[in-house]
């Protein structure tokens, strides 16, 4: 497959923020050229187009599979393994979310919960203990927010992160950004999320 320089240039760059994010770069490319080419893939497709081993991109593949970022179809009279990936760009922002909380955030918060209840956690110093407890707090707190968040459908969840930027006006009154002054304070709702590399 020959790649137009937009789609060249989209999936170079989608492999370097993955590999800012610690993802491997081969995985986020090979996502980046299914989200874009919009139609199934087999092995032997992506690798002749990025130019990759077939290792590599089976074991990218399969990274993919277990992020479940993409899934396998299959094309009547062929018996290869096709891949493709929802054009949703948010039920990906869901899906990435959603596995980067199970993988990250949720077994920190459990490891907090077994401090916190932990006896000895009483020996040390308290502001040792209110540093761990505030901690444990707000990442429940937040664990609990993001949770209600992805059972939104991707619409109602694009209508909420919008009505973010009108609800500054009203908990941010007199911001200095809103007046024309020079500093502005902290956004209490983004108004774009940070999106993580989708793979």
């Amino acid at each position: 497959m020959e790649l137009t320089d937009i789609s060249r240039r989209f999936i170079v760059h989608w492999g370097e923020m993955g590999s800012n994010w610690g993802v491997n770069r081969s995985v986020a490319q090979i996502h980046a050229l299914l989200f874009v080419h919009g139609q199934p893939l087999h092995a032997e497709e992506l690798a002749d187009t990025l130019a990759l081993a077939r290792s590599n991109v089976s074991n990218s593949l399969k990274e993919l599979l277990n992020w479940r970022l993409i899934r396998v179809a299959h094309v009547l009279g062929d018996r290869r393994d096709y891949y493709e990936t929802s054009g949703d760009v948010w039920e990906l922002f869901r899906t990435i979310v959603r596995e980067r909380k199970e993988r990250e955030f949720d077994p920190t918060v459990r490891l907090l919960r077994e401090l916190a209840a932990d006896p000895a956690l009483s020996r040390e110093p308290p502001a040792m203990q209110d540093r761990l407890n505030s901690t444990l707090e707000f990442m429940q707190t937040l664990g609990s927010w993001s949770d209600e968040m992805l059972r939104l459908t991707p619409a109602t969840l694009e209508k909420i992160l919008r009505l973010g930027a009108q609800v500054q006006r009203f908990v941010r009154p007199g911001d200095p950004a809103d007046t024309g002054g020079e500093a502005a304070a902290p956004s209490v709702f983004p108004v774009t999320p940070p999106i993580p590399p989708m793979g």
